[in-house]
């Protein structure tokens, strides 16, 4: 398969003003010069230098498109062999042709994330590496940006890279100990103990990142709950900025829930409407209210609307001891009426949320309260701290977290070196796993499938 030159587009599937077609491979040169012809004639097609010409159909000997020609000759490629990036404008027909044209002039077309796979395979990037690529191009999130690149750099497996070499050096001087007793090369346990507690604590962080890391990559779900009619469904179109909920004054209007996304600063938010959590009779209501009530559990947050214009029930403060161990924003909706809740003695009791009063019908303090809902719900992330985004990652982490707890239990009962350095060696290999320096193909061929054709 590495042998094949490869050829796909490489901007997304669509109109626009610029596209491009790549190849890699050993064929990539000759294969391009089939297709394209320079502006000038004789013009040199130099390294890294773009040159301008027309695209040539050879099958019907016309021209048909204007387009740039770059050439990265290897290894100092994406995936270290020669590629060919050739740039027009941004027409399906034409990228498609370009690419049909390349196909049958010797090259192959592409499997989704081929050209990273083969970045993979020459050795220029891990699987972390790998996998930081296609967090990017899918990122949610700013934030989540900014992990993946310095995930991309390196940074992830700089850390298990560290980590494991501190084992294999704890092991060596382990294994030296027992073979060369009469030199007196014996490590204490004590030392070793610190070695294994601190690569410990490093995975362990690593692992518990993952709930983070998951959110910041699935962006942060906030469930819009509340009794039937205080304003759920105006407040979820108000924050859209457009009439996605149906919205009526009659009670149970919603009887289902409804999904959207909205960007607040560098950060993703699914905003869910979902019926008033209140005892009803109608079959098809009840199941929307027991739908609400898993998804409002399920949820990153909750943005709990009281009615304001109505004194406060014994409904009301079943609603916030519900959630008094979730984290939510509690909202005293349509202070455009008159008040007749009392609001301070409810603030008492939803301690120690925050608050806020809004007319989400007028739009009142709806810029407090989306300043409220990015200071509440997005995780504060520290300049350096290392976010993992993926279960597989978390899963082998696991793994190796169990190992070195399970030799750090060793070393404390007293068993001999020779007992509780095996499970100290089991770090090893799942540290491979994780980089991808030991290869699992149906791990592998998961993971690149994820990836969009061209990349």
């Amino acid at each position: 398969m590495l042998e094949d030159t490869i050829i796909a587009i490489s901007t997304p599937i669509g109109h626009g003003g610029l596209g491009i077609v790549r190849l890699s491979g050993k064929r990539s040169l000759s294969v391009a010069k089939r297709i394209f012809k320079p502006l000038k004639s004789g013009a040199k097609i130099l390294p890294r230098r773009p040159l301008l010409g027309n695209l040539y159909n050879y099958e019907q000997k016309e021209y048909f498109e204007e387009a740039l020609l770059t050439h990265f000759p290897k290894p100092h490629t994406y995936t270290r062999e020669d590629m060919v990036e050739i740039s027009c404008h941004g027409s399906p027909v034409i990228l498609e042709q370009l690419v049909r044209l390349g196909s049958k002039a010797g090259a192959r077309h592409a499997d989704p994330g081929e050209f990273t796979l083969r970045a993979y395979l020459r050795g220029r990037i891990d699987i972390l590496q790998a996998e930081a690529v296609n967090d990017i191009i899918h990122a949610t999130s700013y934030k989540q940006a900014t992990i993946s690149f310095k995930q991309l750099g390196g940074s992830l497996s700089k850390q298990m890279t560290s980590i494991r070499n501190k084992i294999i050096h704890l092991l060596s001087q382990i294994e030296a100990g027992i073979e060369f007793p009469e030199e007196r090369l014996r490590t204490s346990s004590q030392r070793i103990l610190k070695t294994v507690e601190s690569a410990m604590y490093s995975v362990n962080s690593l692992v518990e990142s993952y709930n983070l890391g998951k959110t910041l990559a699935e962006g942060i779900t906030l469930a819009i709950t509340g009794k039937a009619n205080v304003g759920k469904s105006t407040l979820f179109n108000s924050l859209l900025k457009k009439n996605r909920a149906i919205v009526t004054p009659h009670p149970g209007t919603t009887r289902d829930y409804l999904r959207e996304k909205i960007s607040l600063k560098d950060s993703i938010f699914t905003l869910i409407d979902m019926a008033g959590l209140e005892t009803s009779t109608h079959p098809v209501e009840k199941e929307g209210i027991k739908r609400g009530k898993k998804i409002a559990s399920q949820a990153d947050g909750v943005l709990l609307l009281l009615d304001a214009s109505r004194k406060e029930t014994s409904e009301d403060s079943v609603l916030i001891k519900k959630f008094k161990n979730k984290k939510i924003l509690l909202l005293f909706n349509k202070i455009d009426l008159p008040l007749k809740m009392n609001t301070e003695r409810v603030k008492k009791l939803a301690q120690p949320n925050p608050t806020l009063e809004i007319s989400a019908l007028k739009g009142t303090n709806l810029r407090k309260l989306k300043e409220k809902i990015y200071k509440l719900f997005v995780p504060t992330i520290e300049q350096d701290e290392e976010i993992i985004l993926h279960l597989r990652q978390k899963l082998i982490l696991e793994e190796i977290l169990d190992s070195l707890i399970e030799g750090q239990n060793l070393i404390k009962e007293g068993y001999p070196e020779e007992i509780y350095v095996e499970e100290i060696r089991k770090v090893i290999p799942l540290i491979g796993q994780l980089t991808g320096e030991i290869r699992a193909d149906d791990i592998i061929n998961d993971i690149f499938n994820r990836f969009c054709v061209g990349k």
